[in-house]
């Protein structure tokens, strides 16, 4: 596996390219992104960045989970061809001006309460794209949002690319699997728990007819709740929440109608 650190030591390979854009931290759900696009293509790009344009005031952006090396180990292992790891100069270099507006789909659930999130995310998965040039890229359904942003930003620019999505990966516990669960205590963890309970309760209530949210959100009564709502991402419906537990701040969501694509 070939670690590539600015854009020129990118190799420009032959056939079909997969993308997988990630900020590291690897875990079985990033896995499954990289087998989806082993399957598909003949070279594999994986993208280790943590992005800065992406965190907002106050968040974890100088504690967000580091580990490159164990990262790059993993990488290989899933048959990851080019690791692309470049530094925040590299992909913001001085005088950098120029962000990705996505519009009233960034402006709610996450966006509300991370203003400028998508910004962030658009922008930097737009320069990805056109650095590594990809045939396909992959994403996981746990960040819903942010997977419908993509597809808008790839058919509104006209990009050549299609958007795979990858069916969230949880534990036997049925958390999602996410790089900050490594925040959470023990007692942090099961209380996080309460998370994917209220969504699956919420989904059972709305395949009956009756409203998920009212019928679940009360399993999330000791959770810090930002949201708990259904929300209609670029024709799918989901389920969708977020939850603070002491410091850690967790997504996840069921969907209702519509299939990841």
């Amino acid at each position: 596996m070939k670690i590539a650190r600015t854009f020129a030591e990118l190799p420009q390979p032959a056939g079909s390219v997969g993308l997988v854009p990630t900020m590291g931290a690897f875990h079985a759900g990033h896995l499954a992104l990289f087998e989806a696009a082993r399957a598909e293509n003949d070279t594999v790009v994986a993208s280790l960045f943590v992005n800065p344009a992406q965190f907002g005031e106050g968040e974890d952006l100088d504690r967000y989970p580091r580990d490159e090396e164990r990262d790059a180990r993993l990488a290989e292992e899933a048959g990851v061809d080019v690791l692309f790891a470049p530094s925040a100069d590299e992909m913001y270099p001085e005088g950098f001006a120029t962000w990705v507006d996505v519009g009233e789909l960034g402006e709610k659930l996450e966006g509300e309460f991370r203003p400028g999130h998508f910004r962030g995310v658009a922008t930097v998965c737009l320069k990805l794209f056109n650095i590594v040039r990809p045939d396909r890229a992959y994403f996981g359904q746990k960040d819903a949002q942010q997977a419908a942003v993509v597809k808008q930003l790839v058919r509104d620019l006209n990009l050549d690319l299609e958007i795979r999505v990858v069916p969230t990966v949880r534990d036997d516990d049925g958390l999602a699997l996410s790089s900050r669960n490594e925040y959470l205590s023990r007692e942090e963890r099961e209380t996080a728990l309460a998370l994917p309970k209220a969504l699956w309760t919420g989904r059972d209530a709305f395949l009956t007819g009756s409203d998920p949210v009212k019928e679940a959100s009360h399993l999330l009564h000791n959770l810090d709740v930002d949201y708990f709502d259904v929300a209609d991402l670029n024709g799918q419906k989901v389920l969708a929440a977020a939850v603070r537990i002491g410091k850690t701040r967790l997504i996840d969501n069921v969907i209702l109608e519509g299939e990841p694509k």
